[in-house]
C-alpha cells in the first residue's frame, strides 16, 4: 500500500458519530479509531479533531430548569467530552495506542505565545506516539470569540502543525453539483484556486454541529491555498480513512488541491487571527497594486490613507481598501498614535513588514 500522505489531520463530523436520536454511534467510532490506528502502525502521523460532545452530553441529561443556549452547551459539553473521549481511550487501548485530549479556544490562536504553546504540546504527543484528540473547549468558549465550528478548528490545527492532509468526514460523499438529494447531482472531484463555488453549495446547516457545507468548503479552500490538501468524504462509508490514503484507489470525495507554498509560521497565525485584529489601516490604490503585485512589499505609511481604531505594537490589524475590501491582516510595526503620526509620509519604516503580512 502506497500512502498519499504520511501527517493528517481528521476532522470527524457530529453526524458521522451520533444517531438520529443524539446518542454516539460507538459502532461508528469503533471503525474509525480501527481505521486511525491501522494507519498509525504504518507511519502516518495523525490529529484527531472530533466533534460530538454537546450531542452527546444532550442524549443523557434532562436540565432540572430551562437553560439559555451558552447554559446548555456549557453543560452539555462538560459530560459530553467526558463520555467522548472515555469512548476513544477503550478504543485506541484496544490496539495499544495512546490518545490524549486537547481542548482549546478560539482565544489560544491569538496571541502568538499561545499559538506556539499549543503547537508545542501537539507536537511533543505526537514525538511520543500519542494520537491527539483535539475538540473545543465549549465549557469556558465566549460566544463572540468561538470557531464557526470544528471544520474551522480542524483547519487551524492543520495549517499550525504543517499537515500534508486534512480529511474532513461528513455524511456526505464532498461537494456536490447542485442538490445532493437530487440523483442528477454528481461529486465534484477536485477543486483549484480558481474554481467558484458559490453557485453549488447548499446553506443548510447539519442536525447536530454548528456547521453546514458552506462553512466546509470555504475552510477547505483557505488552508488549500496554504499548501495543505483538503479531503471532504463521507465518514459513515466502510475503510474511508484507508482508501483515501491508498494511492492506487480512487475513492470518491471532493479533493481541494493544495497550492505550492512557502507560507512561514508567523503567517500562517496571522492568516487565522484576523478576528483579533485590534484596528484597520485603508490603504490607497497605489498600496493596494504594490502589495497585491508580484514582488513582495511591506506597507509603506505613505500608502496608508486612514487608521481606525487603537492598538499596541505587535497588534494585528485588518488592510482594507478605499472601498472598504478587506485585502488581508498584519502585525503592526507602531501603535495607533505613531501610526496616525506616519501616514502619508515618505521616507518611513513600514507600519507592516512583509514578514508579518498576510493577504486574502
Amino acid at each position: 500500500m502506497k500512502l498519499r500522505h504520511k501527517k493528517i489531520a481528521v476532522k470527524v463530523g457530529s453526524n458521522v458519530i451520533t444517531r438520529a436520536d443524539g446518542t454516539l454511534d460507538i459502532t461508528r467510532m469503533s471503525a474509525l479509531a480501527d481505521q486511525i490506528a491501522f494507519l498509525h502502525k504504518k507511519g502516518v502521523e495523525i490529529i484527531l479533531i472530533s466533534s460530538g460532545a454537546v450531542a452527546s452530553g444532550r442524549s443523557v441529561l434532562k436540565p432540572s430548569k430551562k437553560l439559555d443556549v451558552v447554559e446548555q452547551r456549557q453543560l452539555f459539553s462538560t459530560v459530553g467530552q467526558a463520555k467522548l473521549i472515555n469512548h476513544y481511550w477503550e478504543l485506541f487501548r484496544e490496539h495499544g495506542i495512546v490518545v490524549g485530549q486537547v481542548l482549546t479556544t478560539k482565544t489560544n490562536f491569538d496571541g502568538r505565545n499561545h499559538y506556539l504553546n499549543q503547537r508545542n504540546c501537539m507536537r511533543v504527543m505526537l514525538e511520543n506516539g500519542v494520537i491527539p484528540i483535539v475538540n473545543e473547549n465549549d465549557a469556558v468558549s465566549i460566544s463572540e470569540l468561538m470557531f464557526t465550528d470544528n471544520d474551522e478548528l480542524s483547519g487551524m490545527i492543520a495549517s499550525m502543525m504543517y499537515m500534508e492532509a486534512l480529511i474532513i468526514l461528513s455524511n456526505i460523499d464532498g461537494v456536490y453539483n447542485g442538490n445532493p438529494a437530487d440523483k442528477n447531482s454528481t461529486v465534484i472531484r477536485e477543486i483549484r484556486k480558481e474554481d467558484e463555488l458559490s453557485l453549488f453549495i447548499q446553506t443548510s446547516k447539519s442536525s447536530f454541529g454548528r456547521g453546514g457545507m458552506q462553512t466546509k468548503t470555504s475552510i477547505a479552500q483557505k488552508i488549500a491555498e496554504e499548501g495543505v490538501d483538503v479531503y471532504i468524504a463521507n465518514g459513515k462509508k466502510e475503510n474511508i480513512l484507508i482508501n483515501l490514503l491508498d494511492s492506487e484507489k480512487d475513492t470518491i470525495s471532493t479533493h481541494f488541491i493544495g497550492e505550492k507554498s512557502n507560507v512561514s509560521s508567523v503567517k500562517k497565525w496571522i492568516a487565522h487571527s484576523d478576528g483579533f485584529a485590534k484596528g484597520e489601516l485603508i490603504i490607497n490604490e497605489n498600496a493596494v497594486k504594490a502589495l497585491c503585485g508580484e514582488r513582495a512589499v511591506s506597507l509603506l505609511p505613505i500608502g496608508v490613507i486612514r487608521i481606525n481604531g487603537k492598538w499596541e505594537k505587535d497588534d494585528l490589524v485588518k488592510i482594507l481598501d478605499e472601498n472598504g475590501e478587506f485585502l488581508g491582516v498584519g502585525k503592526a510595526q507602531f501603535g495607533s498614535e505613531k501610526a496616525a503620526q506616519m501616514i502619508g509620509k515618505k521616507n518611513q519604516k513600514p507600519l507592516v513588514h512583509y514578514d508579518y503580512l498576510y493577504l486574502e
